[in-house]
């Protein structure tokens, strides 16, 4: 394909130079990921810690988590403005899943938050109580 007025030699320069502008630019696109991808932290340092099975939650409900590391965990309840109510659990755990039970007939209805605190991570969820 010959453009008017461009010899054969013209468009093929025109095109080889847009396609290596396209790859230079997909390279420095890469790198620049690559750069700012450092320093992530690693997902398998953490604990994750699931949502309730149950909205909203009633009687004695389940708090699950899990970790990929042998580490000590504490799961703490949270009233509405963060602010420390009670520490349901504290323990050593292993690597799997652990299920902390905790009977909310203890608290009020409203809204509170759970939270799981390591040595490296907090992290929290938030639950409604509706016991009456």
């Amino acid at each position: 394909m010959i453009l008017l007025g461009f010899s054969f030699w013209n468009t093929a320069v025109a095109v080889l130079t847009v396609s290596l502008g396209g790859l230079i630019l997909y390279i420095a696109y890469r790198k620049l990921l690559q750069y700012m991808g450092k320093g992530q932290p690693v997902a398998d340092q953490y604990c994750v810690l699931y949502p309730l099975e149950v909205s909203p939650a009633k009687g004695v409900i389940e708090i699950y988590y899990t970790s990929e590391h042998p580490k000590e965990v504490i799961v703490e309840l949270l009233d509405q403005h963060f602010s420390l109510l009670k520490e349901i659990d504290r323990r050593h755990c292993e690597v799997g899943g652990t299920i902390v039970r905790y009977d909310t007939n203890s608290v009020d209805d409203g809204a509170y938050f759970y939270r799981l605190r390591t040595a490296n991570q907090q992290t929290m969820k938030k639950m409604v109580v509706k016991n009456h």
